[in-house]
C-alpha cells in the first residue's frame, strides 16, 4: 500500500527530510506528562519548561536524536520509606520535541521543579551562487563535459569517472 506524501510535486526536490520530521511528529506520544510550556524569548530564542516536580536532577536527562530533544525522567522508589497513603506517584516519562535544522540547544537548568531548556537558532546568511553553465552532452544522467561550479575539489566517484571517460572519448572519436 502506497503512502500520498504531501512533497510529492516535481517542484519540491530534496524535502524528504520534512517528511520523515512530519512523521515522527505523528508518532510522538500525545500522553499530558509533564506539562509543559514553550515561550519565545526573542525573535531567534526559545524556552521549553517541563514541570516535573519531585524530580532530581539526577533523574532526568536530556538527548538530542537526529533533531530530535528527548527528555527522559525516571525516579527511583525508595524501599526504605512506608506509605500510609501514596498519592504522588514515581512515575518515568519520556517527552520528546521535534527540532527544526540548525535549531541549537544553548542550555538547560531545573529550577523549583521546572526544567528550562533554552534553545537558540543561529543566524543564517543568505547566500547567492551562481552556477557555470557547460556545454556538453548528458550522458548517463549527468554532465559529460564541463564540472558544476564549486564541485571541482570532489573527486570523481567510480560510476561518475567512467562516464566522464566514455562521454570524452566519444567525444574524441567525434572530432
Amino acid at each position: 500500500m502506497s503512502r500520498l506524501s504531501l512533497f510529492n510535486s516535481p517542484l519540491l526536490l530534496g524535502f524528504d527530510h520534512f517528511e520523515r520530521a512530519l512523521d515522527r511528529v505523528s508518532k510522538i506520544s500525545s500522553d499530558g506528562y509533564p506539562p509543559y510550556n514553550i515561550e519565545q524569548l526573542g525573535e531567534n530564542a526559545l524556552r521549553i519548561t517541563l514541570a516535573v516536580a519531585g524530580f532530581a536532577m539526577g533523574d532526568l536527562a536530556i538527548t538530542i536524536e537526529d533533531n530530535q530533544l528527548v527528555v527522559r525522567g525516571k525516579q527511583a522508589d525508595d524501599p526504605q520509606r512506608v506509605y500510609l497513603h501514596r498519592g504522588i506517584a514515581a512515575r518515568q516519562f519520556q517527552r520528546s520535541f521535534v527540532l527544526a535544522e540548525g535549531i541549537e540547544v544553548r542550555g538547560a537548568r531545573l529550577d523549583n521543579g521546572l526544567l528550562h531548556i533554552d534553545l537558540v537558532r543561529p543566524e543564517v546568511e543568505s547566500r547567492v551562487r551562481t552556477i557555470e553553465i557547460a556545454s556538453g552532452e548528458i550522458a548517463g544522467g549527468e554532465i559529460a563535459s564541463g564540472e558544476i561550479a564549486g564541485d571541482s575539489q570532489r573527486p570523481p566517484s567510480g560510476a561518475r569517472a567512467e562516464t566522464q571517460e566514455r562521454a570524452s572519448s566519444a567525444v574524441e572519436r567525434i572530432r
